[in-house]
């Protein structure tokens, strides 16, 4: 049994998500539920917990009358906007099956999705209007496409009587076989379930949900046609969102602002930085885009942010930047040190000597928390160094997601976590160092693959999610991660390799954007451990100058190499460094990355 050192917090019992909403809109009505950017640049526009759920019923009120009835399909295709966290709970709460879908795929890879999970309906925003459209036709279930494409609403100003202008687009598409396809405006949808209850119509608010039926269907990333595509239900969701918050539960008051800078259709930001906030009754507030996170914590005075490590990376990365700018390095570290010890003893001054940096997060911000890939502890570290409460988390689209978490009194920052209550994770196949792979189970697993049974009985064994990553569990039952099963690099003599320990050290260097270790095979039959880096261009540029040359980078970066040689044991030594002059963006994924190395060595 996990000890988790001081009493899990209190928390409420739901028993699927529409009793989640009702719930929160009965006990915090006039809570801001929202705060929404209609049109960017301007201020945010609060929206209510009694406005969400009046929205949502309006919403889901018209899908049940256009025939969104059991067992139909409806698509999410949007950026983050108000009218997604809508829709989903008005499909989700009536009788439809959800599928989010992620927004950047190309218009041939959102029809290979629309197909597999016969798509009835799609709601989409303007800015994808093109690519959906343009493969429409080729969809044949498909019987309704709803378009979001007027803000106001957010504002509460629709009313009955005031059409919308603004759309030019299509009113209807022609499929295939010749049937019309109606291109329904959202607003419209709105305005028209509102009449409907004012009405007395009453379907969707009387409708009773099965918790246990398949309700939302979640692609994993990799290509469509190999993407698997993960069943969830409501006690499933639900299961997950009661379990986090026994954990790590900030802001007993109800007044915790979350900003979402994350996808909604990931199943990290849709569960944790969505559902649980409704869950709790806190406010989420709407990003306008990574380059104005800072200018949006401020604004929205946030509390806490839900990240990916790439961000949280950038974001450790600019804090110190402006501390360098300064001239402040050694200085800011003497502090920490100090404060490190005092807080060993009791006295915390962390907030208050690092006033500035909280400052520029709009001086209410409490926590960071990351998911979705391994951080490096010293990240994490300095965070907490500087008076926030900083974790990460493990989760899984197949756990809906979260399976580990640390708590915000109790926590390892080169773990995963603890076990969520109700939830149970070993280790199979251990190796001399006790490592060995994850496998998991509780009631947040998901209900398989869709329409892939043999999938679902190579991953399930004996009720056992295999989650494919390496790994071990501490005295302390803190869960450490090593790395992917598929990257581990077995030596000539038995020994482990996991690159992903090897490429966080590297990452720490501000001269380094990213790195990728891998493995090239020998003649001798041994591996060549081999690093590729992709250099950082401003962190080059303040330690070697403007005009570095092509050798002088290199030198550096074997430098920068050698360091971490001299650190480990000598079998895991990177023999050869490789400099890559590719850009990616910011927030572009380990996995993309290493994808990519793997495919330019071919």
């Amino acid at each position: 049994m996990t000890d988790y050192k001081y009493p899990l917090h209190p928390y409420h019992k739901i028993t699927d998500l529409k009793d989640m909403l009702d719930q929160a809109a009965g006990k915090h009505p006039d809570n801001v539920a929202f705060l929404t950017k209609p049109v960017k640049g301007k201020p945010y526009v609060p929206v209510s917990y009694r406005q969400y759920n009046a929205d949502v019923e309006a919403v889901g009120t018209m899908l049940l009358d256009l025939g969104f009835g059991p067992d139909s399909r409806l698509a999410i295709v949007a950026e983050t906007r108000y009218e997604w966290y809508v829709s989903y709970l008005a499909g989700m709460n009536g009788e439809a099956i959800m599928v989010p879908i992620d927004k950047e795929l190309h218009s041939e890879e959102l029809l290979s999705l629309f197909n597999r999970s016969y798509c009835d309906g799609i709601i989409y925003s303007p800015q994808f209007a093109e690519s959906i459209e343009s493969v429409a036709s080729q969809v044949p279930t498909l019987k309704h496409l709803i378009l979001m494409n007027d803000p106001s609403f957010a504002t509460g100003k629709i009313e009955e009587d005031d059409p919308d202008t603004a759309y030019d687009g299509p009113s209807e598409i022609q499929l295939a076989d010749g049937k019309a396809v109606p291109v329904t405006l959202f607003n419209d949808l709105l305005r028209s379930g509102r009449k409907l209850l004012a009405e007395g119509d009453l379907r969707f608010r009387q409708l009773e949900i099965n918790a246990e039926e398949v309700r939302v269907l979640l692609f994993t990333s990799g290509t469509t046609d190999k993407s698997k595509c993960v069943m969830h239900s409501h006690k499933t969701i639900c299961a997950n969102i009661m379990e986090m918050g026994q954990l790590l539960f900030i802001g007993l008051n109800n007044d915790d602002v979350v900003l979402s800078v994350l996808p909604l259709n990931h199943t990290y930001e849709c569960t944790c930085g969505f559902l649980y906030q409704i869950y709790k009754g806190d406010t989420i507030a709407q990003v306008e885009g990574l380059r104005y996170i800072t200018e949006n914590m401020k604004e929205s005075k946030v509390t806490t942010i839900l990240a990916v490590p790439l961000l949280l990376e950038s974001v450790h990365r600019q804090v110190w930047k402006n501390i360098r700018r300064q001239g402040k390095e050694k200085l800011v570290r003497r502090m920490m040190s100090l404060s490190r010890g005092l807080k060993k003893i009791g006295v915390d001054i962390r907030r208050k000597v690092f006033a500035s940096v909280h400052d520029a997060f709009g001086g209410r911000m409490t926590t960071f928390i990351s998911g979705g890939a391994a951080i490096d502890p010293q990240i994490l570290q300095d965070f907490y160094d500087w008076g926030f409460v900083a974790v990460q988390g493990y989760g899984l689209t197949e756990f809906a997601p979260i399976l580990a978490l640390n708590r915000e009194k109790y926590f390892r920052h080169d773990s995963a976590g603890l076990p969520l209550p109700g939830q149970e994770i070993k280790i199979i196949d251990e190796d001399e160092n006790g490592v060995g792979e994850i496998v998991g189970r509780g009631p947040n697993m998901m209900l398989g693959y869709y329409e892939a049974p043999e999938l679902t009985a190579e991953a399930i064994v004996d009720g056992w999610y295999h989650t494919g990553d390496m790994g071990y569990i501490t005295d302390e039952g803190f869960l450490i991660i090593t790395g992917r099963k598929k990257n581990t690099i077995i030596t000539k003599n038995g020994k482990n390799i996991f690159p992903e320990e090897l490429e966080a050290v590297l990452n720490r260097n501000p001269e380094i954007a990213e790195s990728i270790v891998s493995a090239e095979p020998r003649i001798s039959g041994d591996h060549l451990i081999v690093v590729e880096i992709f250099p950082d261009k401003e962190g080059i540029e303040e330690r070697l100058g403007k005009n570095a040359t092509e050798e002088q980078i290199m030198e550096l970066m074997k430098d920068l190499v050698k360091k971490l040689n001299d650190s480990i044991p000598t079998y895991q030594g990177v023999r050869e460094v490789r400099i890559r002059d590719t850009e990616f963006p910011k927030n572009t994924s380990r996995k993309i990355m290493r994808d990519y190395s793997k495919k330019e060595a071919i």
